[in-house]
C-alpha cells in the first residue's frame, strides 16, 4: 500500500499541509510562515508546520533510498513490474529494506556454501513440502566429494532454506509484527557483572517490559547501563514459539515427508537469523522512539523556561554567592548595562557586620528594583544575609533567588569575553544571574541549552538530533515574544526569522556605528540584508517610538499600508487607533477581504495591546527562611517550591535547600496523570508537602498540594 498523503498521516488539513509544503520551498521560515501566512495554512501554528516539514524530510530520504535500491536490483536484471509496484508502494524504510534483502550482495553464509555445494535442488523439493518422496533419498544423490553424507546434504538444504525464509518480505513482515506485541525488554547483569556491582542500575538487574509499552526514561537508563558495561539489554521472546507461528507463511506441510525438514529449517530461520535481525531493528527503532520523546521533554522544558515571566526593563543589583571566595555584586541599568561591581565577604568571620554595610551604601547608590541571587553554593545563605539587612527599610527591593544553571559556562563562554573582555569569570556570572531575571529569553540564548538543567538523559542522546529540536525551540521562542532591534544582543538577533549570525552582528556593528535604528525599514540599509531577509525578519523586530506606530508592534510592514486604510475609514490616524476599543471594534473582518479573518484577528489584537509580551507577569516565589538544607526537612512540611525540570516520570523542584525534590508522576495530582506537563511546567510555583527524607541519598520525596 501506498503511504498516504502528509495530511492524512499527520491528521492535518489538506490544504494547510499543501500550503505549507509549497512556503517551505518557496525558502519561507517556519516562523514567519506561522504568524504570516495564516489564511494560506488555515491557522497551523509552528508546532504543526514543524511536523509537516519533518515528515516531508523523511519522505525525502525515504524515496531516495527507494531510487537507490530500485537502480541497483535493476542493474541486476531482476525488476520485474510486480517487484517495482512493491518497492514503489513501500511505505516504511523497514518494507524496502525486506524487499531489497534478496538482491543485496552478501558476505559468504552458510547458505552460500551451500549453493556452492549444488544443494540448491534439494533445498527447492524441501520448499515445495511434496505430499510423497523420501528426503533422505534425494539426498543421497548430492552425496560426493564435496558432500560425505546423506546428513550432511540435507544441512546445508536447510540452510539454503534459513536464509531463503530470512529473506522473504512477508516473513519478516510478519517475524516484526509478532515481536511487536508480544516481545519484552529485558535486562540483567552482563556476565561476570554482581548485583551488588550496579550502584544505579540495582533496579534493572532484573527487569523486563513489553516493548510496546516500556517508557522512554527505564529504556534509555537500561542502554547507559548497558553502554557503561554493567547490563545485558536484549528483546526477550519466545523463538520457537515465533517458529510455530510463522509456519504457515512458508507452506509448512505437517503430512509431507519434507514437512520435519521445513520446521527444523524454520526454527533454526528464526533463531540464528530472524530474531537477531529483528532485535537489532526493534531497538534501534525503541531507542529512536524513546530519543524523540526525551528531545521533546527536553525541548518543551526549555520552552517553559525560556518564556518564563521576565522581571522587566528594571534597575536590578545581582549576587553571585559563595564562601571562600566571596560574594560578586554586580549593578545593572534597566537595559542590563554594567554600572558597578564589588565583592563582599558576608560569611567569613568577624566581616559580617562591615559588609552589611557595604551591601547596604551599594544599595542605596543604585537603587534597585530587585536583587537577584544566585541558587547554587551559599544561594540560601546569602539571600538569608540580604533579606535581614534589607529588613525594615523603606522602598526596599525583592530579593528573588534566581536559578544559576548555565552561569558558569556562558562566563567562560566567547560571548561573554567579547561582552566584558576585562571582568572575572565570577562577575560575568553575576552579571548573566541579574539579565536572566530580567529577561530570561535574552539572556539564556547565549547559553548551550544542554548546561540548563532541564534534560531527560540529555547525555545518552544524539547531539545532532538534540541540537537541531532545541535550535528549533529557542527560534520559535524568541520569534513568539519578538525582540527590541535597538537592545537585543546579537545571539538574540540571530534567533528572529531569516537572521542568521554573520547578519545579526553586521546589525549589532552598524547599530554601534550609527547610532540606534529610526524604523524597520532602516534595517533594509543593513549590508547583505536583502528583501527576502526582511520580509522574514521584520514583523519579529520591534521599535519602541519608531518612524512608524506599528514598528512597536508585531503587525507586519506589508500590512501597514491596510491598517492605514482602516484607520482612515475611521476617520482617525493609526496612532490613535491603537490602544481605541471602540474603533478597533468597528473593523471587521468582511470589510477588508485581502486581509483575511485570521490576520485582522491578528492585527486587531496588535492594536489593542501594541507589542504585548506574551509571557505571564512576574512572581517571585517565596522559600521559608528557617530551612537551608535537606536536614531542615522533615515529613509533613508543607513547602512552596518552584519547577526545576519535568521529566516522563515526574517534576523536579527547587525547595531552597541546595537539592532538588522530586513529585513522582503519581504524586502529582489526586487523578490518574499521564504526561507530568499536564498538571506542572518548568519555572511554575507549586505548593508541595514533604512525603520522605533520605539525607545520604540526598532524595526528597514530595506530594503536590493542589489547590481546592
Amino acid at each position: 500500500m501506498a503511504a498516504p498523503p502528509i495530511a492524512r498521516t499527520l491528521d492535518l488539513p489538506p490544504r494547510g499541509v499543501k500550503a505549507v509544503l509549497k512556503l517551505l520551498a518557496d525558502g519561507n521560515t517556519v516562523p514567519f510562515i506561522a504568524r504570516y501566512r495564516k489564511e494560506a495554512t488555515g491557522g497551523l501554528d509552528e508546532v504543526a508546520i514543524g511536523r509537516v516539514r519533518t515528515e516531508a524530510d523523511r519522505r525525502k530520504v525515504l524515496d531516495e533510498r527507494r531510487a537507490t535500491i530500485l537502480s541497483a536490483i535493476e542493474g541486476q536484471g531482476k525488476l520485474t513490474a510486480h517487484l517495482r509496484a512493491q518497492l514503489e508502494d513501500a511505505a516504511e524504510k523497514s518494507t524496502l529494506e525486506d524487499l531489497y534483502l534478496p538482491f543485496k550482495q552478501k558476505r559468504q553464509t552458510r547458505a552460500t556454501k551451500a549453493h556452492a555445494l549444488g544443494l540448491e535442488p534439494l533445498a527447492r523439493q524441501i520448499l515445495a513440502q511434496h505430499r510423497t518422496g523420501d528426503p533422505v533419498r534425494e539426498a543421497r544423490r548430492f552425496v560426493g566429494a564435496k558432500v560425505a553424507n546423506a546428513d550432511a546434504a540435507l544441512a546445508g538444504a536447510r540452510d539454503i532454506v534459513a536464509e531463503h525464509i530470512a529473506e522473504q518480505a512477508g516473513v519478516r513482515a510478519r517475524a516484526r509484527s509478532l515481536c511487536r506485541q508480544h516481545g519484552r525488554i529485558a535486562s540483567a547483569p552482563k556476565r561476570g557483572v554482581k548485583v551488588d556491582e550496579l550502584g544505579v542500575f540495582r533496579d534493572y538487574a532484573e527487569h523486563a517490559e513489553p516493548l510496546h509499552r516500556i517508557p522512554s526514561h527505564r529504556y534509555l537508563a537500561m542502554c547507559r547501563g548497558e553502554d557503561q558495561g554493567k547490563l545485558r539489554v536484549y528483546l526477550d521472546i519466545d523463538r520457537e514459539r515465533l517458529a510455530r507461528a510463522m509456519a504457515p507463511q512458508v507452506n509448512y506441510q505437517r503430512h509431507s515427508p519434507f514437512g520435519p525438514q521445513l520446521k527444523e529449517a524454520l526454527i533454526d530461520s528464526v533463531k540464528r537469523i530472524i530474531a537477531p535481525a529483528l532485535e537489532r531493528e526493534l531497538r534501534a527503532g525503541l531507542r529512536e522512539r524513546t530519543e524523540d520523546q526525551a528531545t521533546h521533554v527536553f525541548a518543551q522544558n526549555l520552552e517553559d523556561l525560556l518564556l518564563a515571566a521576565p522581571f522587566g526593563q528594571r534597575a536590578v543589583v545581582a549576587i553571585d554567592p559563595g564562601f571562600r571566595s566571596g560574594c560578586k555584586l554586580v549593578a545593572l541599568d534597566p537595559t542590563g548595562a554594567l554600572k558597578a561591581h564589588t565583592t563582599l565577604h558576608p560569611h567569613t568571620r568577624g566581616k559580617q557586620e562591615r559588609e552589611t554595610e557595604q551591601l547596604l551604601l551599594f544599595v542605596d547608590r543604585h537603587r534597585p528594583d530587585a536583587v537577584a541571587i544566585g541558587s547554587g553554593t551559599a544561594g540560601r545563605e546569602t539571600e538569608t544575609w540580604v533579606r535581614d539587612a534589607l529588613s525594615g527599610r523603606p522602598n526596599t527591593p525583592i530579593v528573588v533567588l534566581v536559578s544559576e544553571a548555565g552561569a558558569s559556562v556562558y562566563s567562560a563562554s566567547a560571548i561573554a569575553r567579547a561582552e566584558f573582555p576585562d571582568l572575572d569569570l565570577t562577575v560575568r556570572g553575576a552579571i548573566s544571574i541579574g539579565r536572566r531575571l530580567q529577561d530570561p529569553l535574552a539572556e539564556l540564548v547565549k547559553i548551550d541549552p544542554a548546561a540548563l538543567g532541564v534534560g531527560q538523559y540529555q547525555h545518552d542522546l544524539r547531539a545532532t538530533r538534540l541540537e537541531a529540536a532545541l535550535d528549533d525551540t529557542v527560534s520559535r521562542c524568541v520569534n513568539r515574544v519578538g525582540v527590541e532591534l535597538n537592545t537585543a544582543s546579537a545571539p538574540l538577533l540571530e534567533r528572529v526569522a531569516g537572521i542568521g549570525p554573520a547578519l545579526a552582528k553586521r546589525i549589532v556593528a552598524q547599530r554601534q556605528a550609527s547610532g540606534p535604528f529610526q524604523s524597520r525599514a532602516a534595517l533594509q540599509a543593513v549590508k547583505g540584508l536583502g528583501d527576502r531577509t526582511f520580509e522574514q525578519c521584520a514583523g519579529f523586530v520591534r521599535v519602541r517610538g519608531g518612524a512608524h506606530p506599528l514598528d512597536a508592534s508585531a503587525v507586519h510592514p506589508e500590512r501597514y499600508a491596510v491598517v492605514e486604510r482602516m484607520a482612515q475609514a475611521l476617520n482617525t490616524s493609526v496612532a490613535e487607533l491603537m490602544g481605541d476599543e471602540v474603533r478597533i471594534k468597528q473593523l471587521q473582518a468582511s470589510d477588508w477581504p485581502e486581509v483575511g479573518a485570521l490576520t485582522m484577528a491578528d492585527i486587531q489584537a496588535e492594536l489593542r495591546r501594541p507589542g504585548r509580551d506574551p509571557r505571564a507577569d512576574f512572581e517571585a516565589p517565596q522559600f521559608r527562611d528557617d530551612l537551608h538544607s535537606i536536614e531542615d526537612l522533615s515529613r509533613g512540611m508543607q513547602l512552596q517550591a518552584v519547577v526545576t525540570n519535568v521529566a516522563a516520570f515526574g517534576a523536579f523542584v527547587d525547595l531552597g535547600v541546595h537539592c532538588d525534590g522530586l513529585i513522582h508522576i503519581s504524586k502529582l495530582a489526586r487523578r490518574r496523570v499521564h504526561d507530568p506537563r499536564e498538571v506542572v511546567r518548568v519555572g511554575e510555583v507549586v505548593n508541595v508537602e514533604v512525603l520522605e527524607v533520605d539525607v545520604a541519598r540526598k532524595r526528597i520525596s514530595l506530594v503536590r498540594i493542589e489547590d481546592s
